[in-house]
């Protein structure tokens, strides 16, 4: 299965990026071509940068919320398991939708700024370059932050009761608690949730697409979203694959590298000798 979806295509985007072919005619081969081109063009210089941004931003803003969520929601207390239900409604909705919503949202006529007392949100949102960007970067993590709280929910109730008991004996507190117990016991799945977000930040383009379509100008026109529009809108498949190629060596490159210099693939059961 994973030769059938995953190497196979992979194979046949490298060889296509070898090629020139417009989606419909004759396909020719080009060589090294368009790598050259794709690699010299501003455009992808940027749509990298772009890319990176989110993804450390991403990484900033969602991982202490959905850690401190899912340490709250984990709790017995019946009014956070109603909270994380409310919290983890944004998982039902699909990324096209939110986009859709949010878009209505924070229009400059319609949106926020015509509700009387919120007049200063009045404001071009996803107009203004210096803004858009950090707007995309809130809408994402508006979108999923539940998912990854949902894994330190998880995380968190496998925590041995006794070593909290063992910490209120000795009189520490909520949060010496934290820190000592709970954080280290945590780290398995904060390096989970951070490879699952780093990854997945190569992966971004409905929400930006349905969103900003890359604008202002190129503000937001991030790497999945740039090998879209050279493949679908300038009708060129060749460099659009050198993109793709880009993206998961990128993506295989963060995983690797998070796995192995975390120490992930060495850890043991978080358990081990309680």
């Amino acid at each position: 299965m994973f030769v059938a979806f995953a190497v196979v295509p992979l194979a046949g985007a490298v060889i296509l990026s070898l090629t020139r072919w417009d989606g419909l005619g004759a396909i020719s081969w080009e060589g090294l071509g368009n790598w050259v081109e794709v690699l010299h063009d501003p455009l992808t210089g940027n749509a990298l940068l772009l890319t990176l941004k989110i993804m450390v931003f991403s990484w900033v803003v969602q991982t202490p919320i959905s850690l401190l969520l899912g340490v709250f929601t984990a709790g017995t207390q019946r009014y956070r398991a109603v909270l994380a239900v409310l919290y983890f409604i944004p998982l039902l909705l699909s990324s096209a939708a939110v986009a859709i919503a949010f878009k209505a949202v924070l229009d400059p006529n319609f949106g926020l700024g015509g509700v009387p007392g919120l007049g200063f949100l009045s404001q071009d949102w996803l107009g203004d370059p210096d803004l858009v960007l950090y707007v995309v970067i809130f809408v994402i993590a508006w979108q999923f932050v539940p998912f990854h709280t949902l894994l330190y929910q998880a995380a968190v109730r496998q925590i041995p009761a006794s070593l909290y008991e063992a910490a209120d004996i000795d009189g520490a507190g909520r949060v010496k608690q934290f820190r000592h117990i709970t954080l280290p016991q945590l780290r398995n799945t904060i390096i989970t949730s951070s490879t699952l977000m780093v990854t997945g930040s190569l992966t971004y383009f409905d929400v930006v697409f349905v969103l900003t379509g890359g604008g202002p100008g190129n503000a937001t026109r991030l790497l999945p979203l740039d090998m879209y529009l050279t493949g679908f809108s300038a009708n060129d498949m060749g460099k659009a694959s050198v993109l793709a190629v880009i993206l998961v060596v990128t993506g295989l490159a963060l995983a690797f590298s998070l796995t192995k210099y975390t120490g992930f693939a060495r850890m043991r059961s978080e358990q081990e000798g309680l």
